[in-house]
């Protein structure tokens, strides 16, 4: 088995077609085949279903591909580091972050490691933990910037806790819905609508729950935003949301409530594979981090963890 067979696999795999995929990979459409049929003969297995002209992947080829991805970025990851020894002058660093750090410490970060560091490239996903731990282990991300959950995080990660967050009550400033300024109680909001982030928001599944605990089902008015959205559903008076603290400093249109529930609150923290170190980039991009949280006024709920 050869990397330039898993190129030309995961290309056929992505494509569903050989042809598509010759021209992906900048060779001859007989010799891809070739080294398809060619890995195919060595595992033992077919990988692809190429029944009435369509291309689809066999189980075997189901089970291979996550590993020939992982494999593919681990060669990618290891040049880029032998790159970086020259003073991390090149590089690449392939960040995630959950929406609300996007909204919140992230860009400031980035602006001061991207003028210490020009010439590395930064690539940031912005998603869901749950997703960004999938990115993780597949070898799709360097590190992450996750809310633990409260099950623990997954095993073939290291994670390192860095803030921990109380959550609030968002309501638009002076409307309908706005709530005291001292904490409230989760009960408070019986009555009240709310705007409800998409299915699979960590955010969700702690204020659905949280309300189930406190004796009541939320009323829902808007369902389904990503943070930008709900925090904007907010402001045009449409209901109150429950979301962390981080992201409302600067939003004038926005009242934060701190929630009385000791029970709502999130961690967040750093996390990269345990099998595969991160690169001198990804390394220099945490200590950078680190310092700036050291360094920074946090916003009220917000604590970092030494």
């Amino acid at each position: 088995m050869t990397l330039q067979q898993l190129v030309y696999f995961v290309a056929v795999a992505e494509t569903r077609h050989f042809t598509k995929a010759a021209e992906r990979t900048h060779v001859a459409q007989p010799s891809l085949s070739k080294q398809i049929h060619a890995l195919e003969s060595e595992l033992g297995a077919p990988l692809f279903s190429r029944a009435r002209g369509n291309v689809t992947l066999t189980p075997a080829g189901e089970a291979l591909l996550p590993v020939a991805r992982r494999i593919l970025s681990d060669v990618d990851t290891a040049r880029l580091e032998v790159a970086e020894l020259a003073g991390l002058r090149r590089g690449r660093v392939r960040l995630g972050a959950t929406p609300s750090l996007c909204v919140g410490i992230l860009a400031d970060v980035l602006r001061r490691f991207h003028d210490t560091y020009p010439g590395i490239q930064l690539v940031v996903q912005e998603s869901g933990s749950r997703d960004l731990t999938r990115a993780l282990i597949g070898g799709e991300l360097d590190l992450a910037l996750i809310i633990m959950p409260p099950q623990g995080a997954d095993p073939a990660l290291t994670v390192t806790p860095i803030l921990r967050e109380q959550l609030s009550v968002a309501s638009a400033a002076g409307g309908a819905h706005a709530l005291a300024r001292g904490p409230v109680r989760l009960t408070a909001l019986r009555h009240t609508p709310m705007v409800m982030f998409r299915e699979g928001y960590d955010l969700r599944e702690t204020t659905l729950q949280a309300c189930r605990r406190a004796g009541f089902e939320p009323t829902i008015a808007v369902d389904g935003g990503e943070m930008d959205a709900v925090l904007r559903f907010v402001e045009a008076g449409l209901g109150v949301a429950v979301v962390p603290s981080m992201v409302l400093p600067g939003r004038t249109r926005l009242h934060g409530t701190a929630l009385a529930a000791p029970g709502l609150r999130r961690t967040v923290a750093l996390a990269h594979r345990t099998d595969a170190p991160p690169t001198s980039a990804a390394r220099a991009f945490r200590e950078k981090l680190v310092r700036f949280l050291a360094d920074a006024r946090l916003p009220a709920g917000v604590g970092l963890i030494r």
